[in-house]
């Protein structure tokens, strides 16, 4: 079965967990390119926040095709608070 994994800073993303998803927390620019990279080949889907869609940059634009998870990014949140 595929999986879903949420990846990104830890305020954003540890909700997520209660729903099923994998979560991946990754605070830092650095450790989100090494948690991408590091996906097993059953997730589907990543839903990344922002700062961590912008982490990853160009790598975003690959058209979507099979071994490639589908990116979902989460919306910012209003006037740079949590949601």
């Amino acid at each position: 079965m595929d999986r879903v994994v949420v990846l990104g800073e830890r305020s954003r993303v540890a909700g997520f967990a209660l729903a099923g998803a994998h979560v991946v927390v990754a605070d830092e620019p650095g450790a989100v390119l090494a948690a991408w990279a590091a996906l097993a080949a059953d997730v589907a889907v990543v839903v990344l926040t922002p700062a961590a869609a912008a982490s990853l940059g160009s790598l975003l634009d690959e058209p979507p095709r099979p071994g490639i998870p589908l990116p979902v990014v989460m919306p910012a949140a209003p006037h740079g608070g949590r949601r």
